[in-house]
């Protein structure tokens, strides 16, 4: 009898490559104090980005800690100091019902929290100004272009009752910054960052560090109106910042996507659509049997592994 026996072989590189994403994935898990359960961390795609996330946070010349300083970056001073302006155009949207959520699956870059009632307009992203921002958002476009480190923006609106998932955004190049536009000015309305809360008031503004754990509800009866924006990161030395640079208008650029009808709208956000109806497949699996929706999650996760390295 032939007895056959499994064998593979892993070269250099691929050896390397596994050591870059384990050592990656274990610095995303454990940096902060609040984390997932370590099966959910291997499949988030904060893992996906780990390696490049780490690059950054080693050439940061800002600190790598859940909240940052706005003195860190004077040049937000402008916003700050014009947030009545920037109200006023804002609460204009609000008002006419354009701050809204995705028409359709078209935002794949926020579309988990359109189900918490999560709003939004854009305004700037990645090298890209939208038209409707430009017609009814003049002055604030006009201050935004004055701020080189904002590399998107928008408004955001958080209504009553709302709760965001714990989560953590996949790209640690830029930095989150929130601005109270029209705010409840309450504790029970906050964001949480690492476990440490912090609440939103009208003409003050946050910046944080959103690759840490974080969650954001609203428990008043009031809507959180904010300038949402993400600022780049700074680095040492200037190749580092090319490099995030052009990281940035390659990939985050990919998230653009229309306030109203006839903006463009990236490829990735138009095949958005149809690569959601398998996970929309996966919500209906996980709430029949989430036994089975996690073997097959896992067992697919398994096998990717597999064809890529030990194949």
């Amino acid at each position: 009898m032939l007895h056959h026996a499994v064998s593979f072989h892993l070269s250099p590189w691929k050896i390397g490559i596994l050591a870059l994403f384990a050592g990656s994935t274990l610095v995303t898990h454990y940096r902060g104090k609040v984390r997932f359960p370590f099966l959910r961390q291997l499949t988030d795609h904060s893992t996906y980005f780990s390696p490049y996330n780490v690059l950054m946070l080693l050439f940061s010349r800002v600190p790598t800690t859940p909240y940052l300083s706005l003195k860190e970056y004077p040049e937000l001073e402008i916003l700050t100091k014009n947030w009545t302006t920037i109200r006023d155009e804002a609460l204009g949207l609000f008002e006419s019902g354009h701050i809204k959520a995705a028409s359709g699956y078209t935002d794949w870059g926020f579309n988990s929290f359109f189900r918490s009632g999560w709003k939004r307009f854009y305004l700037t992203w990645y090298g890209d100004t939208l038209s409707s921002a430009k017609l009814w958002c003049p002055r604030t476009i006009e201050l935004l272009g004055k701020v080189p480190p904002v590399r998107g923006s928008m408004f955001a609106l958080l209504p009553p009752g709302s709760d965001l998932v714990l989560h953590r955004d996949p790209y640690a190049g830029s930095l989150r910054y929130h601005l109270g536009l029209s705010t409840p000015n309450s504790p029970d309305c906050k964001i949480v960052v690492d476990g440490i809360p912090a609440f939103w008031r009208d003409g003050e503004a946050i910046l944080f560090d959103e690759t840490y754990l974080h969650t954001a509800q609203n428990l008043t009866d009031r809507p959180r109106l904010i300038l949402f924006c993400d600022v780049e990161r700074k680095l040492w030395p200037f190749a580092a910042t090319w490099f995030n640079r052009s990281v940035g208008h390659f990939l985050l650029r990919q998230g653009l996507t229309k306030n109203v009808e006839g903006e463009p709208v990236s490829l990735s956000n138009r095949l958005f659509g149809g690569i959601y109806a398998v996970r929309r497949l996966g919500k209906r699996i996980k709430a029949w049997n989430r036994s089975v929706y996690y073997s097959i999650k896992y067992a697919l996760f398994g096998s990717l592994l597999w064809s890529l390295f030990l194949r």
